[in-house]
Order: C-alpha cells, then structure tokens, then sequence
C-alpha cells in the first residue's frame, strides 16, 4: 500500500492544471449505458475510480479503450448481463449510477448496495422511491437492488426529500429514455449535473431547468454525440487554493472554471487570501498574505459552500489568526480527518456536528492515516505547511479523486516522495 512522505514546511510557485472533473465523469461514463452507439469522452481524468467505472462496465460487456495520456475514453456499449456486482461497487458510492441507465434501456438490473468513502449515510432510498414512480418493481435482498420494467418507464413528478446529487443523476438518465416527462424537484444544482444535462440534451432528451431545483427530462430516441469534453474539476481547484493558502505560496490555477467555485472563492477572499480571476475565468492566480483572518462556514448544496471543500478548509484555516467555525450540515460522519490532523499539533474542538479551529498554532511533522478522498487531501494540505517530515499513509483514498497530485506538487517545488509501506 503507497504512502507520501512530505517534508514541510513548502514554497511552493508555478502554474498547474486542473484535470477533469472525477464526479462530472462518472454519471457521463455511466450513461454510456443508454445507447447503442459508441461515444468518446474527452478531459477524462486519470483516477482510480474511473478505473473501477471501466472495469465495471467492462463486466457487464461494454468495451472501452482509455488513452489515459491522451485522457479520452471510448465507450462501445454492449450489455450482456445488466449486473454491477459487489466486488466492484463497494469500492465506490457512484456505482449506484448504474442502476437507471440499466432498468431504463434493458429493463431489469441488478446493482449491489454501494460503498465509498466512510463519511456517513448516504440511503439509496431515494433512488428506489423515485424509480417506483417511474414503473419500475424494485425489491432488495441479499445486498443487492432487483429492479424490473415491463414495457418503457413513465415520466413522473419526482419530489426528493432532501438534495441527493446521485439520485438525480439517476434519475435524469433514466427519464432520458421514459415515455412522457419527468419532473424532479429539489434537484441537485451542482455542475457535474448540469453537465450531465447538457450531454443528455446533445444526445436528443429535452431537459430543462438545469442549474435550478426543478428539473423536467422528457425522454426519446436517444443518439449519442461523437464527443463530449468533460469540465475542469472544482474541488481539485479548491484544493489548490487551500494549498496556496496553507503554504503561503503565490500559484496559478489553469484549466479551470472560477463560474462554479464563487462559494469557495468568497470565503478564502474572507480569510484575506489575494484571488485574481482571469477575464475568462479559465485562470486562477493566488496571493497569499502573512495574515489570515478567521472564518465561519457551513456547508451547503450547490451554490453554498461544497462539504467536498470542509476538510482542505479546515488544514488551510490552522494558519489564520484566531477561531473559525466550520459547520458541516450534509454527512454526519465526516471530521475524521480533525485527529490526525491533531497529530500534527492541530488545535480542533468537535461540538457535534461544528468543528473549531483555534489557528495560529506551528505545526510539526508526523505520521498520519487517511480516512477518506477529502480527509486525505486535508492531510496532505497539513503536512505541507508543517515543520518536518510527515508521512501520509493509505494514500489509495486520494488517488481515487486526484489525478498524480504527488507530481503536480513536485513540479511546483514540494519535497513529496510516494513509497510503499
């Protein structure tokens, strides 16, 4: 198993790029499964849980080739078996995902509950419900959902209870091929749904709404596009900023897209953090100053502030002067990374689900475990602006949504070694 071995505290200068976006990714991967004609992906970034998507489609017969360099896969969709068995769907919560796609375009599936990173519960049973209303007989037994239509599914009027990113891409992909319309309210917001949205549109499903909390899909004849580039990665770009800012290292942010981080941006620009937008917002440049001020966050959906961003937040807020807050309101189980984070010397109380930071404090290299994808970039985040040698153990957690950060770090100046334990 990799580990890092960072040795801190960094200087680090130059430009990175961020690589495509992981969540907008795997719902576009996924809903190759709608067609019968092949598609291309392009901006794919190089991760392990693409790899598992790949594997795991490639079990159920869909061929794929990913020029990993050249970051494109080409899907060829075939189904022999609508399947997404255990083995792989327990490394990775989007698994689920293939749940719609399968039971709209062969009418039955069997997906294995999902699994993913240990940061609280996140019920499929919003995916069921809402499939039900559809027509769709769904049953569970035996760890896995038994889904079954006869004939199409039909549009429905679909209120989730809560916001559920996965459940709505689920549901979009599966209304792409319904009879009649589908109206989702409380939709997710986030980018990576839109995206998906506007690929659905490109390959012939009318859908309206994107970007609001009401969604209407109306279904068709589907073709995919030739092509589709994937959008840059928002919380790979706010990880780059909380690098920056924990670091006090003056970087620029390329290949991005600053339209879907003015959540992420308003709160380091209250910190005290200088952010310069390029006119076309492609382009992030960051000015660190010698003292930060404290801040008071809460999580939120899409537009707020991305419970994906709470933990690189809170490593970069161990160097502002005084007490910040940070509450996190959408997983109950996700301050894991706070008592490793303590290892380093960090000073971070936990009164149920609010964390406080008392910043201002050095802190001082050691040996750390990651929990999570998100714990494990705070860790890293941490190690970077600590004094000494820290080393990052079960870095698999952060290769599953960072594409080769050792590296970019390196190219930008970061005393970072990947050695197996």
């Amino acid at each position: 198993m990799d580990a890092l071995v960072i040795r801190g505290p960094a200087k680090l200068e130059g430009s990175i790029p961020v690589s495509g976006s992981k969540n907008a990714a795997l719902p576009l991967l996924f809903s190759g499964l709608l067609f019968d004609k092949p598609v291309r992906f392009e901006n794919v970034p190089r991760l392990w849980d693409i790899e598992t998507t790949l594997k795991l489609l490639g079990e159920m017969g869909t061929e794929s080739q990913w020029d990993k360099e050249a970051g494109t896969v080409d899907l060829a969709p075939r189904i022999l078996e609508p399947v997404a068995g255990y083995e792989l769907v327990r490394q990775m919560r989007a698994g689920i995902l293939a749940l719609g796609p399968l039971v709209a375009k062969h009418g039955r599936a069997k997906v294995s509950l999902p699994g993913g990173c240990a940061i609280g519960a996140r019920p499929v049973d919003y995916h069921l419900s809402a499939l039900e209303k559809m027509g769709v007989e769904v049953k569970v037994d035996g760890g896995y959902i038994h889904a079954e239509v006869r004939g199409r599914l039909k549009g429905a009027e679909i209120r989730f209870p809560q916001v559920s990113v996965t459940g709505c891409e689920n549901i979009m992909m599966a209304a792409a091929l319904a009879e009649g319309t589908t109206t989702i309210r409380n939709a997710a917001q986030e980018p990576e749904v839109v995206e998906l949205g506007k690929f659905l549109q490109l390959a012939g499903a009318e859908v309206e709404g994107l970007g609001t909390s009401t969604i209407k899909v109306t279904g068709g004849k589907l073709t995919p596009p030739a092509s589709f580039r994937i959008c840059p990665d928002r919380i790979e770009t706010g990880t780059w900023i909380a690098i920056a800012a924990a670091t006090r290292s003056a970087i620029t942010i390329t290949n991005t897209d600053a339209k879907q981080l003015e959540s992420v941006l308003a709160v380091f620009r209250q910190m005290g953090l200088g952010i310069e937008v390029s006119d076309h917002g492609d382009e992030i440049a960051i000015k660190p100053v010698e003292k930060y001020s404290p801040v008071v966050v809460e999580t939120e959906p899409f537009p707020g502030f991305a419970t994906d961003m709470q933990a690189q937040l809170m490593a970069a807020l161990c160097q502002a002067d005084g007490v910040s807050r940070i509450k996190e309101t959408i997983f109950e189980n996700r301050f894991m990374h706070v008592a490793e984070l303590r290892r380093l010397g960090a000073q971070i109380e936990i009164l149920g689900n609010e964390a406080v930071i008392r910043g201002g404090v050095k802190l001082k290299g050691a040996p750390m475990m990651a929990t999570d994808l998100r714990a494990s970039a705070s860790l890293v985040i941490a190690a970077l602006s600590a004094e000494g040698e820290s080393r990052v153990s079960r870095i698999y957690h952060l290769d599953r949504g960072y594409q080769k950060l050792d590296r970019k770090l390196a190219s930008l100046g970061a005393r970072i070694d990947r050695i197996t334990e």
